[in-house]
């Protein structure tokens, strides 16, 4: 049998992970800053009650610090919409936080059939000119992509009625994250896992409303669909960044708002700010993403738009419209696939917990739960084992597989 020894690699991770410099963990410890660099870096093996100390502070298992990484994963690219807000250290950290999602996901494969990856063959020139970002002829081609897409996937022209449920449905996990920094909005990572490639959309829960977590959906998979994933995008160019971002959100708009359907429901009274609060409740999208499209579909015109918005700064709708709810994940497929084994005798928790460190996947059940987008209390054995974001929680079907088998590498 091996023998557990400190990973100092382990230290370095939980410092990104919960943000916390070297310096700060010393004055929380008490443990000299030097020690805690040596015990980083290999140069000293910390004693156990030391170990204690770092583990209780930084919030995780002592054995977290004990483990090596079993289920190798890396990150081709992640897309941040706030890039150039967000610290590197907080991008790093959900950088981190997105691999062990994608990790558990490949444990949880040796029990469940997820949903297979299957993402439309889209026709997209991403020919890096920023200059283009705003031009017809990138409208009409976006235009095509969110058709083919409400085509392939079968979602006819009326409004998504669960777009959490699409995206998982076709092999993207959806996560949702609680207590980020308050730069971080919404992202998307490309994660490979052996020769399985994995993509995930993770929002930044909290106070958001609904029809915003919704936009968020739409603009990642937007990034999904169109961009590069083959080059680190902390490289690109600001005018690029800022050109992708665009057309990530007029994906976003277009997909949400088909042209012609929508097109019918704005026309009568485009300029009147209050009929968009009518037409928030039938699209389910922001009064504000409503009047961007209009302007792109050119419905109202560069300076009627400039006019509406000024009006809705006037009545304070910027961050809050009216109708607007804080929203929530509906079950994420985790939650449906832990159900399904735990219900099913097939795994409790503690078993989890055993098969998820056999990968050196350890970490608190506060930390597993926020990942996976659980509800709180499943993975805390009991003596008996806010608006949602979509209208009626949709359960993925999964089929249980015979016999588990170590993860492939």
């Amino acid at each position: 049998m091996q023998r557990k020894k400190f990973n100092g690699d382990r230290l370095k991770e939980a410092l990104q992970l919960r943000g916390i410099r070297m310096t700060e963990l010393a004055g929380l410890t008490g443990i000299t800053k030097q020690s805690l660099s040596l015990y980083a870096n290999g140069g000293n093996v910390p004693p156990y009650e030391n170990v204690k100390k770092i583990a209780f502070v930084l919030g995780f298992p002592t054995d977290y610090f004990m483990v090596e990484d079993m289920c190798a994963a890396t990150v081709d690219n992640t897309y941040f919409r706030s890039q150039a807000a967000a610290t590197k250290t907080a991008r790093k950290a959900q950088c981190i936080k997105m691999e062990y999602v994608a990790k558990m996901y490949k444990v949880l494969l040796n029990y469940v059939d997820f949903p297979i990856l299957d993402l439309p063959n889209v026709n997209f020139d991403d020919s890096n000119n920023p200059t283009e970002a705003d031009s017809k002829e990138m409208f009409d081609e976006i235009e095509c992509v969110s058709k083919q897409v409400r085509k392939e996937w079968k979602l006819g022209m009326e409004p998504i009625e669960n777009l959490q449920y699409t995206l998982e449905s076709h092999g993207i996990i959806v996560t949702g994250l609680k207590n980020v920094d308050a730069q971080i909005d919404a992202f998307s990572q490309r994660t490979r896992l052996g020769r399985d490639i994995v993509f995930i959309v993770a929002l930044a829960l909290g106070e958001k409303p609904v029809e915003r977590l919704r936009f968020d959906m739409g603009h990642e998979l937007g990034h999904i669909l169109l961009h590069s994933w083959d080059e680190y995008n902390e490289d690109l160019p600001k005018d690029l960044f800022s050109a992708r971002e665009k057309q990530a959100n007029m994906f976003a708009s277009a997909l949400l708002l088909p042209k012609d359907p929508f097109y019918r429901d704005i026309a009568p009274y485009a300029t009147d700010i209050d009929y968009y609060k009518h037409l928030k409740k039938k699209w389910r999208v922001s009064m504000q993403a409503m009047m961007y499209r209009a302007r792109q579909m050119g419905v109202i015109t560069g300076n009627q738009f400039s006019y509406m918005m000024r009006q809705v700064s006037k009545n304070g709708w910027r961050k809050r419209e009216p109708g607007d709810v804080p929203g929530h994940l509906n079950s994420t497929i985790f939650q449906g696939a832990l159900d399904i084994l735990f219900d099913g005798g097939y795994l409790d928790s503690h078993e989890l917990r055993v098969e998820f460190a056999r990968y050196g996947i350890v970490l608190s059940d506060k930390d597993l739960e926020d990942l996976m987008g659980l509800e709180e209390g499943t993975l805390i054995p009991e003596p008996s084992d806010t608006a949602p974001l979509e209208p009626e929680a949709k359960i993925i079907p999964f089929g249980i597989k015979n016999q588990s088998k170590g993860v492939e590498e």
